[in-house]
């Protein structure tokens, strides 16, 4: 079809949806019309998913979104001589209009998510040489043990692999600090880093001084390396074997190619995830993001680069002076600045590394406050709008991905709009009960319809709510400090593998409690006083209604705050590899269920010699290893025999692993990235938007319930501590007393 014949059909198709979203009917014909609509659009999912049918069943949806634009535009605005109620008004509906609109950029970008064919695996001769770039600088080294002897196994011709420990911590300004203890500490990681790093088979690299945080970690890497192309893995980000096979094809295709991005997966749960106990059957946060969103960016040319889990051509990066370091998020102010370049970039959509996300409230709000601080400062100094060099659609793409962090504004606005009215009779929008239902409440079912089909396999209804307002205390302010001063902001490690010891409220809970507070509040007056005169003003039913829909979030939200304990200091990986288990005379064949960088579990295939007493037994685990011509051995110590449905298991603890150890456990843990992808698969559990409605309201009764109870548990003095949910006394001590 030529092209001036699409042109002619899209405006054609735009004014026919102006035209009906704008034509005058009356309330009951309009929700004559949504229910239509609703029903239409359930009838256009049952027959299939294919291009045809989900631009129909979007269209539907746009047709009501656009109606109840119309509606709130040319009816709903209070007086403008109520200036009290106008203002406010005008306030709700902008945030409300910047939510329309960024669900409009957001159907352009993932319209037709873009799912790549798999890279064409190089000969050995062809292989460009490849520097792993492993930046580091406070974790542990348990955790930089297991991602470089990750990296450094990854298959690819030994001779064009170099693996870097970039140490960020252990600097000459850390380690020539005027504080002697600080110095001390610097210098005694200095010396275990570079250890570590000579005996895992890589280069340990630092540098002067701390400039430009990440970045300058990066750009300081680059001047003293030369490899063609550059793999970037944070500090507990351990790459699959096959990660370099999988992306680096990409590169000989396109030359004009500066990133390939694959997704990130984690091991441990968030504290979302923990907290409301969803981490095995909910789909993680972040497969939103990578799995639907990055795809729709990289049919644009979009797709950014996330901080590792990445290759980056090093031309590119040496053409534009480095890694972007302007800003906090160095990663996405990389790639735009090399797209307006005119490179190109892809995404991968493979889990091929394990990783640690934060599992404390305090960790999490920590670095989305980062992540949202560094993206305003793109908006603000780097506006994709106006930056040269980029396409029409990329414009669209990036400036979707940093408007996104305001989402804190209009979700503050959402909570605080029933309460003006509620307790000071500011009319915020002028409509009745009927107005409400037709064009408010079928708009809302409407909205969450066109997500769930959008992003059903990967987000739970309602989910995206409750991440929002879990975010929206803290980086509401966030947003405010980086207007007032855009380069203010500095770089802050999030911290990984924080364990808590027991069920306790988070430090951030407060703000959640009063606003949980005054919601109840506010719901209770605003249905006593409609029941105590219903003819008097419905539309307080209407507001008591929304500030309910409030109300059950936070109740949620306040489950959220009240933390679980989380003693797991190591996060295991399910697989299934044979092995041997030697006590004593006795060898035992078993099959390595789960395992993580302190431990692993056994399932024996055969009984253990009679009167052989495991409990407490220190014995060897021998693995054959893909990579070592001979098998390696581990010690190990038992520390739990048990049973379950499937029979005997044996729960083991490392003991003192030396570098081959590690190279053996990083080849049972990251040898097959099919591992990763069947957990992620297995948690893709789409729930419909009426399952996903009641199973969110009954969280918010349970979850309210446990943090109250939580938060009316008596405080521990300075004599007690809390076991397993108990206060019990600690013993007097004394000079022979020590405690782990």
């Amino acid at each position: 079809m030529p092209p001036f014949a699409i042109l002619l059909g899209w405006a054609a198709a735009t004014i026919a949806m102006v035209a009906l979203a704008t034509a005058p009917i009356g309330v009951s014909a309009e929700l004559a019309l949504g229910a239509a609509v609703i029903v239409a659009m359930f009838v256009v999912r049952r027959l299939g998913s294919g291009p045809v049918q989900r631009h129909a069943y979007l269209a539907l949806g746009t047709l009501i979104v656009l109606r109840y634009v119309w509606w709130r535009t040319t009816e709903t605005l209070p007086p403008t001589d109520d200036l009290i109620g106008f203002s406010a008004g005008v306030t709700l509906y902008v945030a409300e209009m910047f939510c329309v609109g960024m669900l409009f950029v957001s159907l352009f970008v993932i319209a037709d998510p873009l799912r790549r064919p798999p890279a064409r695996r190089l000969a050995p001769e062809d292989c460009p040489t490849v520097d792993v770039f492993v930046p580091t600088y406070n974790e542990s080294a348990d955790l930089i043990a297991a991602t470089l002897a990750a990296a450094t196994t990854m298959d690819w011709p030994a001779d064009k692999l170099r693996v870097y420990l970039l140490d960020d911590g252990g600097t000459d300004q850390k380690r020539n600090a005027a504080d002697p203890v600080a110095a001390a500490a610097a210098q005694t990681r200095h010396e275990e880093m570079k250890a570590l790093a000579t005996e895992l088979g890589a280069t340990y690299l630092t540098r002067e001084r701390n400039v430009s945080a990440k970045a300058g970690n990066l750009n300081a890497a680059l001047g003293h390396t030369s490899g063609d192309l550059v793999a970037v893995f944070d500090a507990d980000h351990a790459p699959t074997h096959d990660f370099l096979q999988e992306t680096i094809g990409h590169f000989v295709e396109d030359p004009r190619l500066f990133l390939v991005q694959t997704p990130h997966f984690f091991l441990n749960p968030d504290p979302i995830e923990k907290n409301l106990s969803t981490w095995a059957r909910m789909p993680s946060e972040n497969e939103m993001f990578y799995s639907v969103i990055q795809r729709g960016l990289d049919r644009w040319n979009a797709a950014f680069f996330c901080g590792s889990a990445a290759v980056l051509r090093r031309t590119a990066l040496e053409e534009a002076g480095g890694f972007s370091g302007v800003s906090i998020t160095e990663d996405c102010e990389t790639a735009l600045d090399l797209h307006s370049r005119g490179w190109n970039s892809r995404f991968v959509d493979k889990p091929m590394i394990a990783g640690l996300q934060p599992e404390t409230l305090v960790q999490f709000i920590g670095q989305r406050s980062r992540w949202c601080r560094g993206m305003i400062q793109i908006l603000m100094m780097k506006n994709p709008l106006f930056k040269g060099g980029l396409s029409f659609a990329q414009r669209i793409a990036y400036l979707s991905s940093a408007l996104f962090w305001l989402f804190p504004l209009p979700r503050l606005a959402f909570v605080v709009a029933p309460l003006l009215y509620i307790f000071f009779g500011v009319k915020l929008y002028v409509a009745n009960v009927q107005e409400f239902i037709a064009y408010t409440v079928v708009y809302m079912i409407v909205n969450m319809l066109m997500q769930n089909h959008l992003y059903g396999r990967v987000r739970w209804p309602w989910i995206s709510e409750l991440y929002e307002y879990i975010q929206m205390p803290y980086l509401a302010r966030a947003i405010t400090s980086v207007v007032m001063n855009p380069k203010k902001p500095t770089f802050n490690v999030t911290d990984k593998g924080v364990v808590t010891e027991e069920a306790r409220l988070s430090e951030l809970a407060a703000p959640y409690f009063l606003i949980f507070a005054v919601l109840l509040i506010g719901s209770a007056v605003a249905f006593q006083r409609f029941f105590a005169d219903p003819e008097l003003d419905d539309l307080m039913l209407v507001v008591g209604l929304w500030n309910t829909f409030n109300l059950v979030i936070a109740g949620v939200a306040l489950g959220v705050v009240a933390e679980r304990p989380e003693r797991r200091r190591s996060q295991r990986l399910d697989v299934a590899r044979k092995a041997e288990f030697v006590v004593g005379d006795a060898v035992m064949p078993v099959v390595i269920e789960d395992i993580s960088i302190g431990g692993v579990r056994l399932r024996p295939l055969a009984p253990p010699p009679a009167g052989l007493k495991l409990a407490g037994a220190t014995g060897t685990l021998i693995v054959e290893t893909a990579r070592h011509d001979a098998p390696a051995r581990i010690t190990v110590t038992t520390r739990r025999v048990g049973a379950d449905e499937s029979g005997a298991f044996w729960g083991m603890q490392f003991k003192q692993l030396t570098s081959a150890c590690y190279l053996a456990v990083a080849d049972v843990m990251y040898g097959h990235a099919a591992v990763l992808d069947h957990f992620r698969e297995r948690r893709r559990s789409g729930k419909s938007l009426v399952a996903g409605s009641f199973q969110f309201v009954g969280w918010a009764f349970a979850q309210t319930g446990r943090a109250v109870k939580l938060a009316a548990r008596p405080k521990p003095s300075a004599h007690e501590i809390v076991l397993d949910g108990d206060l019990v006394p600690v013993p007097a001590r004394d000079d022979k007393t020590r405690f782990a």
